[in-house]
C-alpha cells in the first residue's frame, strides 16, 4: 500500500504501492502566489476561480504529466531573495495534483540558505517534544496516503559548514572540535540523537512511509560521523548538488551501498538580477538523467524547476502569464520519456 525501496538486479528502486518499479522523476518548487500579481491576478480569478485545488489540477497535475515528470519533489517556492521561502502544502493539496510526493519536515530550520533562524539545540529537553510536534501535526495526516513517497527533514542542514548569509549563527557543530578524538565522539553523540529522536517521532506516528532525511549539500564536507549516524534511521540518502552531481552521487553510493536520491539540481544562472530571468538547461538535465541510469544506487533525480517563475527566484518552467519555456521543456519533456522507456525496459 505505500512506496518501499528493494534491491533488483543489483539495482536498487523505488517500488510503488502496486508493486512496480519506479524511478522518480520530480519537479520542486511550486506556489500559487505566483499567480497573482497585479499583472496575472485576472487568470487566477478567471481561470482557476481563485481556487488552488483547480489551479492545482487544471494547472500543475496537468502538465506535470504531459512533460514526464512523476512525482512533485518539494513544493516550498522562494517567495523573497533573501531565501524565504512559502509554506508546505495541505493533503488536499498533494491530493489534488494526484501523483507521488515528498513531504519536508521542519525539525529544524538550519539550511544553508536561511539567515533568519537560530540553530536548535538538539542536545536540549524541549528537543524531543518538539519532534513530537513536528510529527503529530504534519505526519499524522499524511500516515494512509500511498501518494506519499516519503519525508525530507532540513534542506541543506549546515552541520559543519556556514554561508555568508548565516555565519552569525555558525554551524550545527563547531568544525574545529573535529581536530580531537572527544570532539568527533561528540558529533557523534549529538547526530545520532537527532536521527534517532526524529525517526522515532515520525514512527509513532507512521510506520510505513519512507524516511528521505536531510538532503546534504553535496559539495560542502558532511562528515562521515553525520552519515554514519544517519544511515540506521533512514532508508534512502537525499542531495542536494550543483555542481558535480554525478561524481558525488556514485562517492556517496559506493561509500554507503545506501540508496540515494539526487533531490535538487540544476544548471542555470542564478545570480541574476531583478527583471532579469534565467532558464533550465534542457540539454544538461538531459545528460544528468541520463547518466543516473549508470549508477545502481540511484532511485530518482529531482529538478530544482521551478514549476513557475516568480520575481524571486527568477527561473521556472512557466512564467508569470502561463508562457512556457518551449525550448527547454521539449528536451526536458523528451529525456524524461526516455527515461521511461528505460524503466520499461528494465521490468
Amino acid at each position: 500500500m505505500f512506496f518501499k525501496v528493494k534491491k533488483i538486479k543489483d539495482r536498487w528502486w523505488l517500488i510503488m504501492p502496486s508493486g512496480e518499479i519506479f524511478f522518480s522523476i520530480g519537479l520542486n518548487h511550486f506556489d500559487p502566489s505566483t499567480m497573482r500579481y497585479q499583472e496575472n491576478i485576472s487568470i487566477w480569478k478567471n481561470k482557476y476561480n481563485s481556487n488552488i485545488h483547480e489551479w492545482l489540477k487544471k494547472s500543475v497535475s496537468k502538465n506535470l504529466k504531459i512533460w514526464g515528470f512523476n512525482t512533485v519533489g518539494w513544493v516550498q517556492d522562494l517567495t523573497i531573495r533573501t531565501y524565504q521561502h512559502s509554506r508546505n502544502f495541505t493533503r488536499d493539496e498533494y491530493n489534488s495534483i494526484n501523483l507521488p510526493y515528498c513531504h519536508m519536515l521542519p525539525f529544524i530550520e538550519s539550511h544553508q540558505w536561511d539567515k533568519h533562524s537560530n540553530n536548535y539545540d538538539i542536545l536540549s529537553p524541549e528537543w524531543e517534544e518538539w519532534c513530537d510536534y513536528v510529527a503529530r501535526t504534519h505526519v499524522t495526516d499524511l500516515s494512509n496516503d500511498s501518494n506519499l513517497i516519503g519525508y525530507f527533514y532540513s534542506d541543506t542542514p549546515t552541520w559543519v559548514h556556514t554561508r555568508p548569509i548565516n555565519d552569525w549563527r555558525g554551524p550545527i557543530f563547531d568544525p574545529d572540535m573535529m581536530n580531537s578524538d572527544a570532539g568527533i565522539k561528540q558529533l557523534s553523540k549529538l547526530a545520532n540523537h537527532y536521527y534517532k529522536t526524529t525517526y522515532n517521532a515520525i514512527r509513532r506516528y507512521d510506520k510505513n512511509h519512507l524516511i528521505l532525511g536531510d538532503r546534504y549539500e553535496a559539495t560542502e564536507r558532511i562528515p562521515d560521523e553525520v552519515i554514519n549516524a544517519a544511515i540506521p534511521y533512514v532508508d534512502i540518502l537525499s542531495f542536494q548538488d550543483f555542481k558535480n552531481p554525478i561524481n558525488n552521487m556514485n562517492y556517496w553510493h559506493r561509500k554507503t551501498a545506501k540508496p540515494i536520491l539526487l533531490a535538487d539540481s540544476a544548471k542555470m544562472k542564478w545570480d541574476t538580477l531583478p527583471g532579469e530571468i534565467s532558464e533550465n538547461d534542457g540539454d544538461w538535465y538531459a545528460m544528468i538523467l541520463s547518466n543516473l541510469q549508470n549508477n545502481p544506487g540511484c532511485v530518482g533525480f529531482h529538478l530544482c524547476g521551478s514549476y513557475q517563475r516568480n520575481r524571486s527566484r527568477r527561473y521556472g518552467l512557466l512564467d508569470e502569464q502561463e508562457i512556457p519555456d518551449k525550448k527547454n521543456i521539449y528536451k526536458i519533456t523528451n529525456a524524461n520519456y526516455v527515461n521511461k522507456i528505460w524503466i520499461d525496459e528494465y521490468s
